[in-house]
């Protein structure tokens, strides 16, 4: 296994499009790294330029101790998974996995050995004979999990490869990746657009917007403590509520707020309290309800054009048009700037 070192990468397109914005970025060797952000952020085309398919306008990429920046992609020795699996419909599964080592020329024992070791580490000795169009979904994305593991590369690419599951298998195969992470210790970089994911997944996220790297943390830190309003409303699932200052009655403020100026209150829908008896410093009529099971996400108008969510218990009695009011947990909000960036802790 190998560390993956970005400085100031930089891609822009012939067409004029800056996709990667001047990224530094140190991914340690052995660890499970997400590169997590909304449709055209730029982190398929930063996991392209790691694996060679793409050349970086500026910068450097270093792997190990190699400056790879200007080596083909079959010379830096790493695996790519695909959402698309990329399978040989033609091959059986067994094929399949020894495909790369066969083209390498590696002895016919080696591969024999190494294609029945990842078999049996991903639970697909029975699959060996079929070909891939008589796999499910989670079949196939072991199978191109297996290809890419048989190799023993020095990291792994993977491009969003859970996507076409459906949610129930999806979450199955997010707890066998990071069972077989915690097994093999092997370096990891992974893109994904899904919050969840890279939340479940990652032991550190990387958070993209517009080819800027926006924050980089520990996944419990970055929820805990998020950099702008930006990263604030895309990880966490319901999304942040973000309400002007001065929507909010002086004593709900906290006492060490900035003097002076604009600035904004981020509250999680978790933290923020509803009554049924449109009593509080915020108040509002129910749009919406969406009922979870375990719990509801509550939508609230609460004038001004302004819209807060809630998440309250499952039993909780309350339908669309009822008044509320909303009380915010003191102890859990998260000051902003007029620019979006955090400002402190409270």
């Amino acid at each position: 296994m190998a560390a993956v070192r970005l400085e100031a990468v930089a891609k822009t397109f012939p067409n004029g499009h800056t996709a990667i914005r001047q990224v530094d970025l140190d991914i340690d060797d052995g660890e499970f790294l997400v590169l997590v952000g909304p449709s055209g952020c730029g982190k398929s085309t930063l996991l392209r330029l790691i694996a060679g398919l793409e050349t970086p306008t500026s910068g450097r990429i270093v792997i190990g101790d190699a400056d790879v920046t200007g080596v083909p992609p079959q010379a830096r020795d790493l695996a790519m998974v695909f959402q698309s699996y990329a399978l040989y419909p033609h091959m059986k599964v067994r094929d399949n996995l020894a495909y790369g080592l066969k083209v390498r020329r590696t002895d016919r024992a080696v591969v024999t050995q190494r294609v029945a070791d990842v078999a049996a580490a991903l639970d697909i000795e029975t699959l060996l004979d079929r070909r891939p169009a008589q796999l499910s979904g989670g079949q196939r994305q072991r199978v191109a999990l297996g290809r890419a593991m048989v190799r023993q590369p020095r990291a792994f690419l993977f491009d969003e490869p859970l996507s076409n599951l459906d949610p129930a298998l999806r979450a199955q195969a997010r707890a066998e990746l990071r069972r077989l992470h915690r097994r093999l210790q092997v370096t990891v970089v992974y893109v994904t657009h899904d919050q969840e994911e890279a939340m479940t997944l990652g032991q550190r996220i990387a958070v993209l917007r517009a080819g800027t790297l926006e924050q980089l943390g520990a996944p419990e830190g970055i929820y805990a403590r998020p950099a702008n309003t930006f990263v604030a409303t895309f990880i966490g699932s319901p999304a942040m509520n973000l309400i002007p200052a001065a929507a909010l009655p002086r004593e709900t403020l906290p006492r060490t707020r900035p003097a002076g100026g604009e600035f904004t209150v981020g509250i999680r829908p978790h933290d923020l309290e509803m009554t049924t008896t449109d009593a509080g410093p915020l108040r509002g009529r129910v749009d919406v309800v969406e009922p979870l099971g375990h719990a509801r996400i509550v939508h609230v108008a609460a004038g001004d054009g302004l819209r807060l969510t809630a998440v309250v218990a499952s039993d909780a009695p309350v339908a669309p048009g009822d008044a509320v009011g909303l009380r915010p947990r003191g102890d859990r909000l998260h000051l902003f700037d007029a620019a979006g960036t955090r400002l402190s802790d409270v």
